[in-house]
C-alpha cells in the first residue's frame, strides 16, 4: 500500500514537468516550421487568424463533453478576463513575435524567449506572486542563478554563430538562400529582436494574468477556447497592418495549409491547454523555465528536418540555457520539500508554528 501511494505521488510530482516538455519540444517544431512558411511572404496574422480558428474549432467539443457539468456561469466580467487573455496570450503576442520571427529565425526567437522565466519573475517580484524575502533562502538563490544562466546561454546563442559544425555539403542549397538574404537579414536584425522582446514580454503578462483566470475559471478546455475564438478576431483585426488584399485569405501552398493545421491544433490548442494546466498546478514561474526546451527543439528540428546548417553558438547556447533550467528546477525543487517536509519550527517565545501556516503565507509561484 505504502509502494502505491509513493508511485502515486511520483506520478503526481512529474506529470507536469513531464508535460510542460512535451509542450515545449512540440512548440519548437512549430516554430521552426512557421518560420518556413513566413520566408514565403505570408501574412503573419492570417497564419494567427486561421491558427486560433483552428484551435477553437479542436477544442470546443472537448470543452462540451469535459466541462458542460464542471462549468461555472460565464459572465460578462469572465467575457472581459478572457478578451484579455487572447489579447496578451495570443493575438498581440504573436503578433509581436511573429512579426520577429520573419526578421530573424526559428532558433534566435526562441533563444530570445528563453529569458521567459526571467521576465516572469521579475514581473512577479513587481506584482508581488513571488515573495522578495524567499530570495535569501538557499531555493530562492537556485531560482535566480538558474535564472541568469538560462539568460546567459539564450544571448550566447544569439550573438556567437561560430563555425559551421554540420557537413555543409548536404546544405547547398539552404546557404546559396541565406547568403542572398543576410543583407536583409543583417538591416532588420534588432528590430527583430526588438519584436521578440515585446512578445515575450506579453506572453509572460498573459502566464500571470492565467494564474488569477484559473482560479475564477477553473477550466482549462473552455477557457483556451473562448481565448482562442476572441484572439482569432484581434488576429484578423491585426492583419490590416500588413495589407487589405482579400487574397491574403487564400492559401494554395500545400506546405503552408498543412503548417496552419499543425500550429493550430499542436502549437495553439494543445500546447496552450497544457500550459495552462502547468500554470494551474505549479505556477507561472514554474512553466515559464520550460521556454529553454523550445528552443533546443526548434535547433534540432532546423537541423534534422529543414536542413538548416548547425553552428558552434546554437549548441554552446543551447546547453547553457538548459543547465540553467535543471539550476531553476533544483531551486524549485528545494523550495518544495521545505515547505513540505521540514518539521515544525518554533518562534523566538518557544512556540511551535505548523508548516501548514508557514505554507499560507507563501506565493503560489
Amino acid at each position: 500500500m505504502g509502494e502505491e501511494m509513493q508511485g502515486v505521488r511520483a506520478i503526481e510530482e512529474w506529470s507536469p514537468v513531464i508535460v510542460m516538455v512535451i509542450s515545449n519540444v512540440a512548440m519548437g517544431s512549430v516554430n521552426a516550421l512557421v518560420k518556413k512558411a513566413l520566408d514565403g511572404g505570408v501574412n503573419h496574422m492570417v497564419i494567427g487568424a486561421y491558427r486560433m480558428a483552428i484551435s477553437a474549432i479542436i477544442l470546443a467539443p472537448f470543452a462540451y463533453i469535459f466541462e458542460r457539468k464542471t462549468r461555472p456561469e460565464l459572465t460578462f466580467r469572465l467575457l472581459i478576463d478572457h478578451f484579455f487573455s487572447g489579447l496578451l496570450g495570443a493575438s498581440l503576442m504573436q503578433f509581436f513575435f511573429l512579426l520577429g520571427l520573419s526578421y530573424t529565425s526559428a532558433t534566435v526567437s526562441c533563444a530570445l524567449v528563453s529569458m521567459l522565466p526571467a521576465i516572469t519573475f521579475a514581473l512577479a517580484l513587481i506584482f508581488r506572486t513571488e515573495n522578495v524575502k524567499d530570495l535569501k533562502t538557499k531555493a530562492g538563490m537556485l531560482k535566480v542563478v538558474g535564472t541568469i544562466i538560462c539568460i546567459s546561454g539564450a544571448l550566447f546563442l544569439t550573438f556567437y554563430k561560430g563555425p559551421q559544425i554540420s557537413n555543409p555539403h548536404s546544405h547547398t542549397e539552404v546557404l546559396r538562400h541565406n547568403n542572398n538574404s543576410d543583407q536583409h537579414k543583417t538591416k532588420n536584425w534588432l528590430l527583430g529582436c526588438l519584436y521578440l522582446t515585446i512578445g515575450t514580454t506579453l506572453l509572460s503578462l498573459w502566464m500571470l494574468f492565467q494564474g488569477s483566470l484559473n482560479v475564477k475559471y477553473p477550466c482549462k478546455y473552455s477557457s483556451t477556447c473562448l481565448m482562442s475564438v476572441f484572439a482569432a478576431f484581434q488576429c484578423a483585426l491585426l492583419s490590416l497592418y500588413k495589407g487589405r488584399d482579400v487574397k491574403d485569405w487564400v492559401i494554395n501552398d500545400k506546405f503552408v495549409i498543412t503548417v496552419i493545421i499543425y500550429a493550430g491544433v499542436v502549437g495553439q490548442a494543445m500546447s496552450t491547454v497544457a500550459t495552462t494546466w502547468g500554470i494551474k498546478k505549479l505556477g507561472a514561474l514554474f512553466a515559464s523555465t520550460f521556454i529553454p526546451i523550445t528552443l533546443i527543439s526548434a535547433t534540432l528540428f532546423d537541423f534534422l528536418i529543414l536542413h538548416t546548417p548547425l553552428y558552434l553558438g546554437s549548441i554552446i547556447g543551447s546547453v547553457v540555457a538548459i543547465m540553467g533550467l535543471y539550476v531553476f528546477l533544483w531551486g524549485k525543487n528545494s523550495e518544495t520539500e521545505a515547505s513540505t517536509t521540514l518539521p515544525p519550527w518554533k518562534d523566538n517565545e518557544g512556540q511551535n508554528i505548523s508548516n501548514n501556516d508557514n505554507n499560507d503565507s507563501k506565493s503560489p509561484v
